[in-house]
């Protein structure tokens, strides 16, 4: 009997998962056409070029499919990113990515954080605290360093400032290098947040997670 009821509870939910997706994607239909050779700068097409090299998809989808029509731009962002997002960086995996699920809840952004709640989850945040978060309940048992990066970020796009207490805070846990790292980590996934949710960048067909309550 208690297993029937979870088969039935999956048959409820999925319908619903199905039906958020299709209304998110008729609000993130790109606003403007892909981008082709053609259409970009004759002096940044050898940068085009370098950037789709390894692209099977030639950035159809997300905030790089925006960027990609300014090659220079994007080839000069992307080496900020790989440095914030890599193992140059002075912040644990499981940091970078509370950061990045962090700035797509509060820049209510859908597709990044379809594309990093799972990666934080699998990097050691708890699904209690992903869920949580991305229903904006209140948040508990957080680690001191969690605690901190939540805080930290919350104040900044709410207030857009930050406390001294909420600094120090931050600044405890991962010293000047971290505290700096961090905030551009932020920073910079606020920048991709700006891109997707202004020119409507769509979500893929294959969506891993519950999308974000808007």
């Amino acid at each position: 009997m208690e297993e029937g009821r979870g088969e039935h509870k999956v048959w409820y939910i999925a319908p619903i998962f199905v039906l958020l997706h299709a209304a998110i994607q008729e609000e993130t239909v790109a606003r403007i056409p892909l981008v082709t050779r053609e259409s970009i700068p004759t002096n940044q097409r050898e940068v085009f070029d370098t950037l789709i090299r390894d692209r099977s998809d030639g950035f159809a989808s997300g905030p790089l499919s925006t960027m990609i029509h300014v090659p220079e731009m994007m080839r000069r962002g992307e080496h900020l990113r790989a440095y914030l997002r890599g193992e140059d960086s002075s912040l644990p995996l499981e940091i970078r990515e509370l950061a990045m699920i962090l700035t797509a809840r509060e820049m209510d952004c859908q597709y990044i954080w379809n594309a990093h709640a799972a990666m934080a989850r699998k990097a050691g945040i708890r699904d209690d605290v992903v869920d949580a978060l991305r229903e904006r309940r209140e948040l508990t048992g957080l680690s001191a360093a969690e605690a901190a990066v939540v805080n930290y970020g919350r104040e900044f796009f709410r207030t857009h400032k930050v406390g001294q207490a909420t600094f120090d805070a931050a600044l405890s846990q991962f010293g000047v290098r971290g505290l700096v790292e961090l905030t551009n980590l932020m920073g910079y996934y606020a920048l991709l947040a700006f891109n997707v949710n202004a020119f409507g960048a769509e979500l893929p067909q294959e969506v891993t997670e519950v999308p974000l309550p808007i």
